[in-house]
């Protein structure tokens, strides 16, 4: 469905200076495209957390996974954005969603933001891309990642997104995510071979971390049962075969993975590099 070149994303959280910088840096000389950081109250910002590891490297694009647009005014967070597009030599992208049911109960605790509807948030996550691309003008385009979830978002990801998140059932079948890709991009018209689709491994070989159960509220002999797209198993020829099935018969290139697994996964980079 896709004959887009590969691109691999790394997701991690800073703790410390040097942590940080070490993560940029092991990303990029391992060939990774892109590190991304999450958007959640409880840890570090994101915006001058991407801007530090922006300044550890030289070609290692950074984003954010994703930004929850109730956090900031539209016109507040496309500022950062630009900023840091501008400031990176291009190398930034604007990843951006409704948000979490967790992420939004902190912004009402801790920020004092009032509880919102879907369509409302929606709308701002709308205007934040409406706000960046007039503050980048001719001259820069910063990239737009949008997490779609629902039938809404999804028609918003075809009319502005660049790039589009996958968002299903970590149990989702393998017709059902290729069916969401092409109704994407048959809702992209003229734009369709310009949109790029975006999943999300969270174990790589056998062993899922703690995290990963809470998160997906299922186990991993429930994942493999199903053939989840969630994870990646076997030798590194194994692995890069089956992402190379993903891309024919899904349409999808780029793909995220924790930090935890970086290591790990770099032989299966460079079989596809």
């Amino acid at each position: 469905m896709t004959d887009k070149a590969f691109k691999f994303a790394v997701i991690a959280e800073p703790t410390d200076e040097k942590q940080w910088r070490g993560i940029a840096r092991q990303a990029e000389d391992l060939g990774y495209s892109s590190l991304l950081s999450a958007d959640v109250l409880t840890a570090t910002s994101p915006f001058p957390a991407l801007a530090i590891a922006a300044g550890a490297t030289t070609t290692l694009r950074v984003g954010t996974w994703v930004a929850a647009s109730p956090l900031r005014h539209p016109r507040m967070a496309a500022w950062d954005s630009h900023t840091l597009s501008l400031l990176s030599g291009g190398r930034f992208e604007l990843g951006i969603g409704t948000g979490r049911p967790f992420v939004l109960e902190d912004a009402v605790k801790l920020l004092g933001i009032e509880a919102t509807s879907p369509a409302e948030r929606l709308s701002q996550v709308e205007q934040t891309i409406d706000e960046l691309r007039a503050l980048d003008g001719d001259d820069l385009h910063t990239p737009v990642l949008i997490a779609a979830g629902g039938p809404k978002a999804r028609a918003l990801a075809a009319a502005k997104a660049d790039r589009v998140t996958v968002a299903a059932s970590p149990l989702a079948t393998r017709e059902h995510i290729a069916g969401l890709v092409e109704s994407m991009r048959e809702m992209a018209g003229d734009r369709r071979d310009e949109l790029e689709f975006i999943s999300p491994i969270f174990v790589i070989g056998e062993d899922a971390p703690p995290w990963v159960p809470r998160l997906l509220k299922t186990d991993m002999k429930t994942l493999i049962a199903h053939d989840s797209l969630g994870i990646l198993r076997g030798s590194p020829r194994e692995m890069a075969d089956e992402l190379q099935r993903r891309r024919e018969t899904l349409g999808i290139n780029c793909f995220t993975l924790n930090a935890l697994f970086a290591e790990q996964f770099a032989p299966v980079l460079e079989l596809l590099g």
